[in-house]
């Protein structure tokens, strides 16, 4: 080893040593014609930018953005806080609720890694109660960590199985760890949803915490900007951790603009097409013989079980065609999550999907 080897092998916590950084989809490929694997929108709005105050320091909170929003969710702006997406907000929830070396949180997998390497990251312990068969909540096991576990984080519409938990479920875990741990309803795909949500119900359930983004149905993933909706104490001890200026100023301006009557009108419409497109792609993934669809569509993406999973794969990346192996979650073997392209990305998709099964034949 070098000498900065033997250095960094010195001073490096430990924790992070044998830590493996989440593999997101900029990090498995830094190519394509079409990106199918990171849940994105293939959709952007058009935004103007006002250069006059990039050379001050952006309010920690901008209150264009946090009005904003409240009007968008049915809340107060003391019910909100804004950050560098919603994976700030698991962040922060964790750095400011759960003690290095000692606290745990709970996850229910299949679902978002981001939950576990954040934890690890702060040398929090992780449990997990995986889902069941049909990607429901088991809360039996749920309830072996009452009092053991500060933080449940709950993907509901869930990422990657497209599920979203019946409310009675959450309702159940928000009893279940009511005066034990915050229980953290991820939506970050609530606009495609059958559903509204959880927002509404934060004054009903003081240890209710509900994130949420603009990165999918806002079409806005590249300027990172999520919500965390809480009590507004909790929305308080947040505070203390998060950065001075989280948020830069021209992000502010373009959650603004996105979040006004025009851009809400501009998201809704978008949504309703890429609803649209996904049932029609998923009728015709249906067709193939080798897809079993696995989970639900209430997301922007669809998640199917796939013969020969690794050639096909192959074969798309080498088409410049992008989704996302799921294969190493729990109960997902072989499946692979497709997030929905406008018509000419879904239209290639398919047709390279034929191709290949053919050439297979």
């Amino acid at each position: 080893m070098s000498q900065l080897e033997l250095l960094i092998d010195k001073l490096q916590c430990g924790h992070l040593k044998g830590l493996k950084p989440y593999e997101s989809a900029r990090r498995l490929f830094s190519g394509g014609q079409d990106w199918l694997n990171a849940n994105e929108s293939p959709f952007v709005g058009q935004f103007s930018l006002n250069t006059q105050k990039l050379n001050r320091y952006p309010d920690c909170q901008p209150k264009s953005v946090l009005s904003a929003y409240a009007d968008y969710a049915g809340l107060t702006a003391e019910q909100l806080l804004v950050s560098r997406g919603a994976d700030e907000g698991i962040e922060l929830l964790i750095r400011a609720f759960c003690t290095p070396g000692r606290d745990r949180v709970l996850i229910c997998p299949p679902t978002y890694g981001m939950y576990a390497i954040s934890a690890e990251t702060f040398n929090v312990g992780v449990d997990k109660a995986p889902l069941k068969a049909d990607f429901s909540l088991d809360l039996e096991a749920m309830a072996g960590y009452r009092d053991k576990v500060n933080l449940v984080f709950i993907c509901s519409p869930n990422n990657p199985t497209g599920t979203q938990v019946a409310g009675e479920q959450i309702e159940a875990a928000l009893e279940l760890f009511a005066d034990s741990a915050l229980v953290v309803v991820d939506e970050a795909y609530i606009e495609f949803a059958s559903d509204t949500g959880w927002a509404k119900e934060l004054v009903r359930f003081p240890n209710l915490v509900v994130l949420r983004t603009l990165s999918k149905a806002f079409g806005l993933a590249g300027i990172r900007c999520g919500f965390t909706l809480a009590a507004p104490a909790i929305i308080q001890v947040l505070l203390k951790a998060i950065a001075p200026y989280p948020l830069p100023e021209p992000v502010a301006q373009i959650a603004a603009q996105a979040l006004s009557p025009k851009g809400l009108e501009w998201m809704r419409e978008k949504v309703m097409l890429l609803n649209q497109l996904k049932t029609e792609l998923t009728t015709q993934l249906n067709d193939i013989p080798a897809f079993t669809p696995v989970g639900d569509i209430q997301a922007n993406f669809i998640l199917v079980r796939a013969e020969q999973k690794q050639a096909l794969m192959d074969y798309l990346v080498g088409r410049g065609i992008l989704i996302r192996d799921q294969s190493k979650q729990v109960a997902l073997n072989n499946c692979l999550r497709i997030s929905i392209g406008d018509i000419e990305q879904n239209a290639r998709l398919l047709a390279a999907i034929h191709t290949f099964y053919q050439e297979q034949a």
